[in-house]
């Protein structure tokens, strides 16, 4: 019995102690900025709309959360397009996170508009850090 319980709360905390490395590492990487803002040029060529859904987020009224959804969802599918074959772990576990948010957006709109809001935000910090990283790749290339 006392080694079940020893199983279960060992195994909790691991899991606990990766959530919270996860977070960490993502935040940590979205936090990380360039010397130059690589972005803008992807923005014009894609007509990308992450920088109107973050300015829609920061206003006081409350938004189209579905529709500002909807259209990070268009941006980053066009940039993991264009990622594709390039993509690091750093990259990669942005990807995974992109994921969870959406599905927690969607899962605390009707209950939370403010948590919504949130994962919202942190999805368009990493369709930003992709389009930079597009941008980069595409600045070095030429």
């Amino acid at each position: 019995m006392i080694e079940q319980i020893a199983t279960i709360v060992i195994t909790l905390g691991s899991a606990a102690m990766f959530a919270y490395w996860f977070r960490y590492s993502c935040a940590l990487i979205l936090n990380a900025r360039t010397t130059r803002d690589f972005a803008a040029s992807v923005v014009a060529a894609k007509q990308l709309a992450f920088q109107t859904v973050q300015a829609r987020l920061r206003e006081a009224v409350p938004a189209d959360l579905g529709g500002l959804h909807a259209m990070l969802d268009r941006d980053y599918a066009v940039l993991n397009t264009m990622m594709e074959g390039a993509m690091g772990i750093e990259d990669r576990l942005l990807k995974a996170n992109y994921r969870l948010l959406s599905v927690w957006s969607r899962v605390s709109q009707p209950f939370s508009a403010a948590a919504a809001k949130k994962a919202l935000d942190e999805m368009s910090q990493v369709v930003a850090h992709f389009a930079n990283s597009v941008g980069e790749r595409a600045a070095c290339a030429a």
